[in-house]
C-alpha cells in the first residue's frame, strides 16, 4: 500500500514536470519575407512619418523671447514645457490627465472598430521593431538568405560580415533614438556639444545608456516577445472585440472548401479543377506566415498573438492575383460577416453602443481640453491673510493686517502687473516698492502687503478687494476680510 502510494506521487511529479516543460520552447528566431501591397504602404508611410517627427523635432527652431528657440522642449529644471506656442507648467497636470484619459479612451474605440490596428501600424515597438527587420534585410537579403546565415558559425566570413554589420547598425539606431529622447529635455545644440564633450549631466549618459540597451533588445532580440508576453494590451484586448469587430480573418469556407486546401499542382491549378474535387482557394503556400512579423498562421483563426497588420493579406492578395482569382482569401472582416452563408462587402460597425459611447466621450473630452487650453487666464494668483499674528493693534489704536500676494505668469512672455485696493481710504494699503511690478514668463513673486485702518474705519470696513491689472489690459479683483477680533 505504502508503495503504490510512493509510485502514484513519483508518477505525479513526472507528470507536473512534463506538463510544465510544455510551457516552455526554445525560440525560433523569426525572420518575415518582405511584401508588397496597401498594408505594406501604409505600413511604411507611418514608419516614415513618424521616424521624421521624432527624430527632427527636437531640432525644429522656434522663436521665443525669453526660452531656447526649440518647437518642442521639456524644460525640468525651470518647470516649464514648450510645445510650440504653448507653454504648460505644472499646474496643467490636468492637462496631461485628460490626454492620457483620452489616449485610452480612443485605443478602445479603435479597437473595437478595428481590432489590433494600433498594434499593427502605431506602436512604437512596431514601427522600431519594423526599422530592423528593414535593416536587416537590406545588409542580410530576403528571408532565405538569413535564415541560412543564422545556421551558419560565427567563424564563416560572410556572417560575420553581415550579421555583425546588421547588429552594430541596429545599435547606432538605438542610440541614437536613445540620444533623441534626451535632446527634448534640453537645448539641442547645446546638449549635442556638451554631450560629445564629456560635460553634459550625468543623467543624460545613463538614459541615454539604459533606453539604448532597451530599445536594442526590445526590437532587435525579443521583438514578437514583447507583443506576446510583455505588453499587456494583447492579453485584455478580447474583452473589447465582439462579433462585429473588424480583424485580419481567413475566410476558412472559400480556403478549403470540402476536401481541405491544396497546392496548385497539375490538376489542381485552375478554380474549377479545385471545385470539383472539393478543395478551396487556398494553395497552401504559407507566404502568410512567412511574412507574419509575429510568426503566426492567420489560417488558425483569430489568435490574440496577431497585430493585425495586415501584412498576411497583402500576401495572400499576391497569390490570388497570380493565380487570376478573386482577392480577400485573407481579409480583415468581422465574424458575424464571415459566418452568412454569402459575405457582404467589408464595412465598420460603428452603430453599437460600445463604439457610439467611446466616440462621444473623445470628442467631448477633446472639445472641453480645446477651450481649457482656450481660456487659461494669463497668470495665476493667491492672496492670503498672514494668521500669525491675525491682526495688530498699533500703540495709536489703528489696526493692522497682512496680506501675501503671490503672482505667477504663464502668459508666454514678460507681464508688468499693477495692484491696488478697492473699499479702502486712500493711504490705507501699503505695498513698498511694489504697487508695480515685473515678472518674467513661468516665474512667480511673491508681494507683502500692509492694511492699517484707524479704529472708526476699523469698525465700519470689514470687507474690501484687491485689484490686480495686466499690463495686456486683464484685470482680475479679489475679496478679502478685514479682521478686528479674533
Amino acid at each position: 500500500m505504502e508503495t503504490a502510494l510512493l509510485s502514484s506521487l513519483a508518477g505525479d511529479r513526472v507528470g507536473k514536470q512534463q506538463a510544465g516543460n510544455e510551457l516552455y520552447f526554445k525560440r525560433t528566431p523569426i525572420a518575415p519575407r518582405s511584401v508588397q501591397g496597401a498594408f505594406r504602404r501604409f505600413k511604411s508611410a507611418v514608419l516614415w512619418l513618424g521616424f521624421v517627427v521624432y527624430f527632427l523635432l527636437p531640432w525644429l527652431p522656434w522663436s521665443r523671447p525669453d526660452a531656447p528657440s526649440q518647437a518642442v522642449m521639456f524644460d525640468i529644471p525651470g518647470r516649464r514645457y514648450y510645445l510650440f506656442d504653448l507653454t504648460v507648467f505644472p499646474q496643467d497636470i490636468f492637462w496631461l490627465a485628460m490626454l492620457l484619459f483620452m489616449a485610452a479612451v480612443l485605443l478602445f474605440f479603435a479597437t473595437a472598430l478595428v481590432g489590433r490596428a494600433f498594434c499593427g501600424y502605431f506602436c512604437f515597438q512596431t514601427l522600431w521593431t519594423d526599422a530592423f527587420i528593414w535593416l536587416e534585410y537590406f545588409i542580410q537579403g530576403e528571408r532565405p538568405n538569413r535564415l541560412r546565415l543564422a545556421r551558419e558559425p560565427w567563424s564563416h566570413r560572410e556572417k560575420l560580415l553581415k550579421v555583425g554589420g546588421t547588429r552594430l547598425v541596429w545599435g547606432v539606431l538605438s542610440f541614437w533614438t536613445a540620444f533623441t529622447f534626451v535632446l527634448y529635455f534640453a537645448y539641442a545644440p547645446e546638449m549635442l556639444g556638451s554631450f560629445i564633450g564629456g560635460e553634459a549631466a550625468a543623467a543624460a549618459y545613463i538614459t541615454t545608456l539604459a533606453l539604448t540597451l532597451t530599445t536594442y533588445f526590445s526590437a532587435g532580440v525579443l521583438r514578437e516577445h514583447v507583443c506576446t508576453f510583455i505588453c499587456p494590451y494583447g492579453r485584455f484586448q478580447s474583452v473589447m472585440y465582439d462579433a462585429e469587430t473588424l480583424a485580419v480573418h481567413y475566410d476558412q469556407r472559400r480556403g478549403e472548401g470540402r476536401s481541405g486546401r491544396v497546392a496548385a499542382r497539375t490538376g489542381m491549378r485552375s478554380n474549377q479543377e479545385r471545385v470539383d474535387q472539393g478543395h478551396g482557394d487556398c494553395v497552401d503556400c504559407k507566404l502568410c506566415v512567412q511574412v507574419c512579423p509575429v510568426g503566426i498562421d492567420i489560417r488558425d483563426g483569430l489568435q490574440y498573438k496577431c497585430i493585425s497588420c495586415g501584412l498576411c493579406v497583402d500576401a495572400c492578395n499576391t497569390i490570388m492575383d497570380k493565380m487570376g482569382w478573386a482577392r480577400g482569401l485573407v481579409r480583415y472582416d468581422s465574424e458575424v460577416n464571415l459566418s452568412r452563408p454569402v459575405p457582404e462587402p467589408v464595412k465598420l460597425h460603428w452603430k453599437s453602443l460600445k463604439v457610439l459611447g467611446y466616440g462621444i466621450s473623445l470628442v467631448l473630452m477633446t472639445a472641453y481640453l480645446i477651450y481649457d487650453m482656450g481660456h487659461r487666464n494669463s497668470f495665476e494668483h493667491s492672496i492670503q491673510q498672514i494668521r500669525q499674528p491675525l491682526f495688530v493693534t498699533l500703540s495709536d489704536g489703528s489696526i493692522r493686517n497682512r496680506y501675501q500676494i503671490r503672482l505667477t505668469n504663464i502668459s508666454g512672455a514678460e507681464e508688468r502687473y499693477g495692484i491696488t485696493s478697492r473699499g479702502l481710504p486712500e493711504g490705507a494699503l501699503d505695498l513698498g516698492n511694489f504697487h508695480e511690478v515685473s515678472i518674467k514668463n513661468g516665474k512667480s513673486v511673491i508681494i507683502q502687503a500692509s492694511v492699517k485702518l484707524d479704529p472708526i474705519r476699523a469698525n465700519q470696513i470689514h470687507d474690501f478687494e484687491f485689484v490686480i491689472r495686466t499690463g495686456s489690459g486683464v484685470t482680475v479683483v479679489d475679496p478679502v476680510h478685514f479682521f478686528t477680533k479674533h
